[in-house]
């Protein structure tokens, strides 16, 4: 699931955010096109980090929001 949800990102990082649609009919084309220069030249979304420091990095997160218990917090 995270590899659809990255690539979900690029495509609003890459087309959706930069982009100036003036209709939603504007928008559908640039998505498929998108999509079909993405598929002529497919390349796997890799992970740049290890599984302990994303589970770092999101502890931090959390106790940074408060939303750790005590317990968790001292695991």
């Amino acid at each position: 699931m995270n590899q659809v949800e990255r690539w979900f990102g690029l495509l609003t990082d890459k087309l959706i955010r930069r982009g100036v649609h003036r209709s939603v009919k504007a928008l559908e084309d640039d998505i498929t096109a998108w999509i079909d220069t993405w598929n002529e030249s497919p390349r796997p979304l890799t992970w740049t980090k290890t599984a302990d420091e994303i589970l770092n990095s999101l502890a931090d997160y959390l106790t940074k929001v408060g939303t750790v218990s005590q317990k968790t917090a001292q695991n």
